[in-house]
């Protein structure tokens, strides 16, 4: 189940995705060949509709839309320009002109990528990263709406429903981690050995009482409406003379707001995560550079199946923040000027603009399958590393 409901989030994130540089294109007048929803090799042709062929292929793991002329391909020619009327000085809008050296016919409306303003081209490349911030928005403002898990102590001004104490972070290799706890675990109780319950539960309380305790503590918790208990052994050296079991808390609730609010607050929600997003990737990248790199905390595709199953489990407003999560950083990272990604492809397009001409395109497709290529290679390196934290 946890498998089909990632292949749900990222049909969806791709589609969101290519369905922005589908629209933009449509409207700057160039043709899109091809809308598939997964990689090649094809599997069914759904349909043809607006000049386009929708189809539906054997890799699930994405999607793309072919748009004519983007790929720099070598045996691909743009149409004719359209014909200047000279009396209106303007370019007319023809239902159609002949290319003869593809015996095809264009219409204004059925343009090769590179006939439209570098404007246009930049414009159709950044629209899948826009779309993908603007559902971001969205997901977040319907969190709002339904009920996100805020702490009670918050600047938005309206109580939270149902408080609990909430593990909110878990330390590496702590005695919480080892044990199973999560991320999102609500503790319902937590005891010793002997007998020995805390009364209160809240952050003070618990920490006193784990650092106070002897023995193991007993934690109960709720996750997701499972409530599942765990034995721990208090650890003395992640603090200097003091107990922990490695966890981070605070006393969370579910906060709802009206819907006016709740899209304003959607929208803050997303430029902070976008912020916080950037700042991570560029501190990554600043680090390997300094050969300091830290691959722990990247997921490839085996580490967000277990993330999404994880916020699965603690309900469906946990899974539309964690794919509004997933989303942004679908976009960031498709705005990363690296051949083959969107951003990539924008700093041909300046590049282009800046020098007039044509970038050469045996360079391009070298660049692109480069690319390509490092990316595959990165994506294995993570799913590697995804697989051994398994065990």
């Amino acid at each position: 189940m946890t498998f089909l409901i990632f292949l749900i989030v990222l049909g969806i994130l791709v589609f969101v995705h290519e369905l922005g540089h589908f629209l933009v294109a449509k409207k700057a007048g160039v043709k899109v060949e091809e809308f598939g929803f997964g990689y090649p090799p094809r599997a069914l042709k759904i349909g043809s509709k607006w000049g386009t062929l929708f189809t539906l292929n054997w890799i699930p793991f994405g999607g793309f839309v072919k748009i004519f002329g983007e790929n720099y391909e070598e045996n691909t020619s743009p149409p004719s320009p359209p014909l200047l009327n000279k009396e209106r000085g303007a370019v007319t809008e023809l239902e159609s002109h002949l290319n003869s050296e593809r015996g095809e016919v264009y219409s204004s409306k059925n343009l090769h990528f590179t006939q439209v303003s570098k404007k246009w081209q930049a414009t159709i490349l950044a629209s899948g990263v826009i779309f993908n911030l603007l559902f971001a928005w969205l997901l977040f403002s319907l969190g709002f709406m339904i009920g996100l898990p805020t702490p009670v102590e918050n600047s938005y001004g309206v109580a939270v429903k149902n408080p609990a104490l909430t593990i909110i972070g878990i330390l590496p290799s702590s005695p919480a981690k080892i044990a199973g706890l999560k991320t999102g675990d609500k503790i319902k109780s937590l005891s010793l050995e002997n007998g020995q319950f805390l009364q209160k539960l809240n952050p003070t309380n618990t920490s006193d009482f784990i650092n106070n305790s002897i023995g193991k503590v007993l934690v109960k918790v709720d996750r997701g409406g499972q409530i599942l208990n765990f034995k721990l052994t208090p650890d003395t050296n992640i603090e200097k003379d003091k107990k922990l079991i490695g966890i981070s808390m605070n006393m969370v609730g579910t906060l709802s707001l009206p819907v006016y609010k709740a899209i304003y607050e959607g929208g803050r929600a997303t430029l902070k995560v976008t912020y916080l997003t950037v700042d991570g990737i560029l501190n990554l990248v600043k680090n390997a550079v300094k050969g300091k790199a830290n691959l722990s905390q990247i997921a490839g595709p085996v580490g967000i199946i277990s993330l999404v199953g994880d916020a699965t489990r603690l309900g469906f407003t946990y899974l539309l923040s964690f794919t509004a999560l997933i989303s942004i950083n679908l976009a960031i990272i498709n705005l990363i000027p690296f051949p083959a990604l969107d951003g990539g492809r924008i700093v041909f397009v300046i590049i282009e603009g800046i020098f007039k001409r044509p970038i050469n395109p045996k360079i391009a497709q070298v660049l692109n399958t480069t690319g390509f290529a490092l990316l595959i290679i990165i994506m294995l390196i993570v799913t590697y590393k995804d697989i051994l934290r398994l065990f």
